[in-house]
């Protein structure tokens, strides 16, 4: 797996405003934890974190400290502002060459289906997929060969099998299936029936709402 170099400065734990002061910065309050290590807090700046995040790739980051102390570690958790949708929080979790990394890697589907040939639809339901292996094994992507799903055929996490590669996700998690054009259409009537069935069920509550608000004649009569 690629390798991201991030460079962060120490810090100390902080009240709000403190953490309120580094986001003016453009400095992005971090943790890390795991191994036995006391929980190292520091900052980063969001412009090379950016590098980290906007981007489908996953990596191993070698952090690189003030004190001088550099690390090896996994992006464990993100906490985004909810409007402006910066970063506002990294959790980052310390990892070594000797034991398993579970770790979200990138899913490549490569291949002409046969029921695409056929008529049918590709629907790609997941971009990522949670693994586990020793560093030297992790993969950057998990490539799936498609070519021979068929019409109303789909491949899940269980169907795969990697050398040295733990697949995580439940086995039954839907990668990717294809439909034909007459399930496309049953699937796009169902959807209409459930939306008149609901509009059906909401029509005597709108009605009774109407014939209990007062007329704009009564209303008148009232104000005089």
């Amino acid at each position: 797996m690629k390798h991201f170099e991030l460079s962060g400065t120490i810090r100390e734990v902080g009240n709000k405003a403190v953490i309120k002061a580094f986001r003016r910065q453009g400095l992005v309050p971090c943790n890390l934890y795991g191994l036995g290590l006391k929980n190292v807090l520091f900052t980063v700046s969001d412009r090379d974190l950016q590098g980290l995040l906007c981007t489908p790739e996953s990596f191993i980051v070698d952090l690189n400290l003030s004190d001088g102390k550099k690390y090896l570690a996994i992006i464990h958790e993100l906490q985004f502002h909810p409007v402006k949708d910066n970063c506002l929080h990294v959790d980052f979790l310390a990892v070594n060459d000797k034991k398993p990394i579970a770790i979200n890697v990138p899913l490549i589907f490569q291949g002409h289906p046969i029921g695409v040939q056929k008529g049918g639809k590709f629907f790609k339901l997941a971009r990522e997929l949670r693994i586990s292996a020793l560093m030297e094994d992790l993969p950057d992507n998990l490539v799936i060969d498609i070519n021979k799903l068929d019409i109303e055929k789909k491949l899940t996490a269980g169907d795969l099998s990697y050398d040295k590669v733990t697949i995580l996700a439940s086995k039954n998690t839907i990668l990717c299936q294809i439909k034909s054009s007459r399930q496309m259409a049953a699937d796009a009537a169902k959807a209409e029936a459930a939306e008149e069935a609901a509009e059906g069920a909401n029509a005597p509550a709108a009605e009774a709402a109407e014939s209990a608000a007062p007329a704009d004649g009564d209303n008148a009569d009232k104000k005089e």
